[in-house]
């Protein structure tokens, strides 16, 4: 422990205000973050949430050290870390395409209260340390994650096309691209003059790149396709 902060960790007004100041700055900068990339929980919303959990901690210790109420005093920090669950499950969305997004901005939001708790507890260090990791995993290990991770979504096709036969076409190129298919309906659909055709959604595993730019290419190139697009 530094003894640079001890003073941080006296419960007089000194120490509590700059428990305070602290979880705002931290709560802030990793806010801006999320802020930048135009996600839904940002700048006030993360220092909210971290002044919030250092309130609740200082409560705590205020009725223990200073009250002198024999009570446990972790429990209102405990409440945060259960409780943050329900803001953060807010922030999770699934898109028309089937993909889970805001995963990330509910992580952030729970780091940030526990980043909150332990400023409100005098772990000075730890805070400072927590909020310079979340940094790192934001803006450094990111890059890492997009430019070596396998990015491979699992997404839903609907293809209308004239004859039965043709679906043994859309498989055989599902098969050359070497994408994985998950499952497979087909549907009869009465048109006019008891005319019919067919519809069947098509559920595989592809990369963005080689869905816009093989898979679909490659399915619209044949001639008894109607229609193809992804839901």
């Amino acid at each position: 422990m530094l003894e640079i902060f001890d003073f941080a960790r006296e419960m007089n007004i000194t120490g509590v205000a700059f428990r305070m100041f602290l979880a705002m700055i931290c709560g802030g900068i990793i806010g801006l973050e999320r802020e930048f990339k135009r996600r839904p929980a940002g700048f006030r919303t993360h220092i909210l949430i971290s002044l919030g959990a250092c309130t609740a901690i200082l409560t705590n210790l205020y009725l223990y050290q200073v009250m002198h109420y024999f009570t446990d005093i972790s429990r209102l920090g405990a409440q945060v870390i259960a409780g943050i669950g329900f803001i953060g499950a807010g922030t999770i969305i699934v898109t028309r395409r089937q993909r889970v997004k805001g995963l990330t901005t509910a992580a952030g939001l729970w780091t940030s209260a526990v980043i909150g708790l332990s400023c409100g507890a005098g772990y000075v260090e730890l805070t400072m340390f927590a909020t310079a990791m979340v940094l790192l995993a934001e803006l450094v290990l990111i890059k890492i994650e997009y430019k070596f991770a396998r990015k491979v979504n699992d997404v839903n096709l609907f293809i209308e096309y004239g004859h039965s036969i043709s679906i043994e076409k859309i498989i055989g190129i599902v098969k050359s691209l070497k994408i994985s298919m998950n499952s497979l309906e087909i549907n009869r659909i009465m048109g006019e003059n008891d005319t019919h055709h067919y519809c069947a959604v098509l559920s595989v595993q592809v990369s963005k790149k080689k869905l816009d730019g093989e898979l679909i290419r490659g399915i619209n190139r044949l001639e008894d396709v109607i229609s193809i697009e992804e839901i």
